[in-house]
């Protein structure tokens, strides 16, 4: 019987660092330093992807494209990105230490899925050098996956599957069956369906929501199940095959998708 015997989870936004918050500000600023402005929206709107390319996104977008022509009478080039990127490490860095809580209910989650003898895997956006410093960190907090991939050595990152393949090389779990992938932007969702295993987006926490716990707690009811839904709705329409409120609605999830897999196939 098939049955999900692996979970890979990101990190920023879905399983520490709750609403994302560590790689916006420092996107933000990195093109503010050039007289550049950046909304939070816009700069969460690639998030997910490598940190590179996710400034190579910032600068294709029309807004961004635009005020740079203007403000400098040309077109960006890949010096330009280069330049961007090298700030935004600079400024990630002076301050990513402070951005490695888990978010509740992940550590207990995470229990109650290996006692199940699911597999805790990882993929990020993160470079190895940022993940050499999020993951002591992290880990001192409690939060310890089994495996973490990043795509330093690897023919690219999200939104394309080979993070996920080498978490299943390293883990041995030999079936994209047996594989979810959970996570908090669209490029985790696409990252999933790329792979061909189960794709599991989370609302609470996360970069599409792009909200601290003080905020989401201050909406009234209705505002923040409108902002929710309009979540659900996007990353649905990325492909995922379901999207979580929560973590800690996981394990039920997984039973759910065991008897699904057990009836199909």
């Amino acid at each position: 019987m098939k049955k999900i015997e692996c979970v890979i989870m990101d990190w920023a936004g879905t399983t520490i660092d709750y609403g994302c918050f560590a790689p916006v500000s420092a996107f933000i600023e990195s093109f503010r330093m050039i007289g550049i402005n950046v909304t939070a929206a816009e700069a969460r709107k690639p998030m997910g992807l490598t940190k590179i390319d996710h400034i190579r996104a910032l600068f294709e977008m029309e807004s961004i494209n635009s005020a740079f022509r203007q403000k400098y009478g040309r077109n960006y080039t890949e010096k330009d990105v280069e330049s961007r990127y090298a700030e935004f490490q600079r400024l990630l860095f002076a301050t990513l230490k402070e951005y490695t809580g888990p978010i509740s209910n992940v550590i207990e989650t995470i229990d109650i899925l290996r006692q199940r003898g699911i597999k805790i895997g990882s993929t990020t956006g993160y470079t190895k050098k940022m993940m050499e410093v999020v993951v002591p960190e992290a880990s001192s907090k409690g939060y310890k996956p089994d495996n973490y991939v990043t795509s330093d050595d690897l023919p690219a990152g999200r939104p394309y599957p080979y993070m996920i393949y080498k978490n299943m090389c390293d883990l041995g779990v030999p079936s994209r069956f047996s594989v979810l992938k959970y996570g908090d932007t669209i490029s985790d969702i696409k990252e999933g369906i790329n792979a061909g295993v189960w794709s599991v987006g989370v609302i609470l926490g996360s970069n599409e929501l792009g909200l601290t716990e003080e905020e989401v707690k201050a909406l009234s009811p209705e505002e923040l199940k409108q902002r929710m839904d309009d979540v659900r709705k996007r990353m649905y329409a990325a492909g995922a095959h379901y999207v979580v409120n929560s973590i800690d609605e996981l394990p039920d999830l997984i039973e759910c998708i065991n008897a699904r897999m057990e009836n199909e196939f």
